[in-house]
C-alpha cells in the first residue's frame, strides 16, 4: 500500500475509540493495520505476516480467509437480508436452531439468538429473573459467579465478571451478585493437594448457598475453562460436583461456552463431553461463526420452558439483529465445515502435541505455569518459580512479550503477566513448532531487555 494512503487510514482510525483503549494515549500512536488474512495468518499494511496466536478473540476456529462462508453470506444477502425477528421468522434461523438443538447436550432445545457473547449471557440472566418472577419466587435472584471470570461487557454481565482491573472506574450491581474463588490450581495453598483444593472450592460454594438460603439463589454461572481470566482449567471433578449441588438446591447452572464451544477443546460443546454436566442453560458465540459474522445464542432446557407453560406472560426481551439471516448463514456453513473437514477430530489429535511443545517454555526462568486444554493455553510469568510471585513491572510483562513477539511475526494475547494462545483449530504441527519457537525467543528477548533496564535479575 502507498504510504500516503496508509497515513490517511491511520488518521481516520484515530476517530475510533477502540475496546480497552487508554484514553490518555489514544490518538498518539498508529495501531497495526491488518489488511488481509489467510489460514492462521494475518498480514499488515506492509505485507508482513503474523501468526494469529489468539485466533482473533478466541473465535477464529476454522481459519482465516475461508471463501465458502463468504459465498454463503453473499447468497443469503441476495435472497433475504433482514426481517424483524420480533414478528417474522426465516428459514435460515430456524434451520440453525434445529442444528444447535441436535448438537447440544441433554434437553437444551430452545434457542434464543443474540448478537454476541455478552448479550447471550445477559439474556440468560434476564431470563432467570423473568423465570423466577413467573413462578412466584421474586426473592430467588442471587447469582453466584467467580473471581477471574469474564462473562461480558453489558452492565449485568460486567457485574458478574470477576476480573478486578476490568471493573476500574465503572459502576456495577453488587446486591445480588457473589464472587467465589477461581479454580486456579497453580495458586492453591502450599502443600495442598489438588483434591483438597477442589474440595475447598466445592465447600465454599455449598457454604455460600447456605449463607444466602437456597430459596434465594437463582443460578451459578461458569465458563468450563476460564478464558480471559488466564486460561484456567478447573480441577478434575470440580464442575460436576458444583453441578450436582446446583441440582440438589434448585439452583440453575449456566455454562458459558462462548469460548469453549464449537471445537476449541475438541467438541461442539464441552459441558457434557469433557466435564460430564448437562447445564440448564448454555450460552455461546465466537466460534459459532468462527468470527466471520457477529452472532450469539442461548440454549434453554425443555424443563425451563415447560415450567412457564401455564403462565401467560410475554418475555419482553430481544435484539434488532437476533437471528440475522446473514449471520445464521455463516454459522450453518461454519458448522458444516467443522463436520466435513473433521476439525473436532483434528483438535483432539493435535492437542497433546500442542501442549507438549509449549512445555519447552518452562526452560525460561520467568515461566511459572503453562496451562490449558484443547487449543487454548495460558503462560503465566513469575519473578520466582518457587514463590510464584507474579511478574508485574512498570509495564505489564505480557505486553512486553507481545511487543517482542510482533517483531518475530507472532501475535499473542497479553493478559498482564499471562500470555494467552488460542490459534485457529486447523493449525498444523509445523505451525505449532514455529509458534512455540517464536514465543520462546520473544520471552527470552524480553528477559534480556529487562536485565539491561535493571528491572529483573535472574
Amino acid at each position: 500500500m502507498k504510504n500516503d494512503y496508509i497515513s490517511e487510514i491511520h488518521k481516520k482510525d484515530r476517530l475510533v475509540l477502540h475496546p480497552y483503549e487508554d484514553t490518555n494515549t489514544r490518538g498518539t500512536y498508529n495501531r497495526k493495520l491488518i489488511t488481509k488474512s489467510d489460514n492462521i495468518y494475518l498480514y499488515d499494511e506492509n505485507g508482513t505476516e503474523y501468526i494469529d496466536g489468539p485466533g482473533g478473540m478466541w473465535c477464529n476456529n476454522i481459519g482465516h480467509g475461508n471463501k465458502e462462508i463468504g459465498e454463503a453470506v453473499k447468497k443469503q444477502l441476495e435472497k433475504l437480508e433482514y426481517c424483524s425477528p420480533f414478528s417474522e421468522s426465516t428459514e435460515i434461523s430456524a434451520e440453525l436452531a434445529s442444528v444447535l438443538s441436535e448438537l447440544s447436550p441433554g434437553d437444551l432445545n430452545t434457542v434464543f439468538f443474540t448478537t454476541d457473547g455478552s448479550t447471550a449471557n445477559d439474556t440468560a440472566l434476564r431470563f432467570i429473573m423473568f423465570y423466577n418472577n413467573m413462578l412466584g419466587r421474586p426473592n430467588k435472584k442471587h447469582i453466584i459467579t467467580r473471581n477471574k471470570a469474564y462473562h461480558g461487557s453489558t452492565y449485568l454481565t460486567g457485574s458478574i465478571t470477576g476480573k478486578d482491573r476490568e471493573k476500574n472506574n465503572f459502576d456495577f450491581e453488587k446486591d445480588f451478585i457473589h464472587h467465589l474463588s477461581a479454580p486456579l490450581e497453580y495458586r492453591r495453598k502450599d502443600n495442598q493437594t489438588v483434591e483438597e483444593f477442589c474440595d475447598d472450592l466445592v465447600k465454599e460454594f455449598e457454604n455460600k448457598i447456605l449463607e444466602l438460603g437456597s430459596e434465594n439463589v437463582a443460578a451459578f454461572i461458569a465458563e468450563p475453562i476460564m478464558a480471559s481470566g488466564g486460561c484456567i482449567v478447573p480441577p478434575e471433578g470440580y464442575l460436576k460436583k458444583i453441578w450436582e449441588i446446583c441440582k440438589k438446591n434448585d439452583v440453575l447452572f449456566i455454562s458459558d461456552e462462548v469460548v469453549t464451544g464449537f471445537g476449541r477443546i475438541g467438541h461442539f460443546f464441552a459441558s457434557e463431553k469433557v466435564f460430564g454436566i448437562k447445564p440448564d442453560i448454555i450460552t455461546c458465540a465466537k466460534g459459532i461463526t468462527s468470527g466471520y459474522m457477529p452472532l450469539g445464542a442461548v440454549l434453554f432446557s425443555d424443563k425451563l420452558l415447560n415450567d412457564l407453560k401455564n403462565d401467560s406472560a410475554l418475555f419482553f426481551h430481544g435484539y434488532t439483529y437476533s437471528g440475522h439471516p446473514a449471520c445464521c448463514a455463516a454459522a450453518l456453513k461454519n458448522i458444516e465445515i467443522i463436520k466435513r473437514d473433521k476439525i473436532l477430530e483434528h483438535v483432539q489429535n493435535i492437542e497433546p502435541y500442542f501442549h507438549q511443545q509449549l512445555k519447552k517454555l518452562y526452560d525460561l526462568p520467568i515461566v511459572g505455569d503453562i496451562r490449558g486444554k484443547g487449543l487454548m493455553a495460558g503462560i503465566e510469568c513469575v519473578i520466582n518459580k518457587d514463590s510464584k510471585e507474579a511478574l508485574v513491572l512498570d509495564k505489564a510483562i505480557g505486553s512486553r512479550i507481545d511487543e517482542e513477539s510482533l517483531k518475530l511475526g507472532l501475535i499473542i494475547r497479553p493478559l498482564y503477566h499471562i500470555c494467552v494462545l488460542s490459534p485457529a483449530l486447523i493449525i498444523s504441527k509445523n505451525q505449532i513448532d514455529t509458534l512455540v519457537d517464536k514465543l520462546y525467543l520473544a520471552i527470552k528477548n524480553t528477559i534480556t531487555q529487562l536485565e539491561v533496564e535493571g528491572l529483573w535479575k535472574g
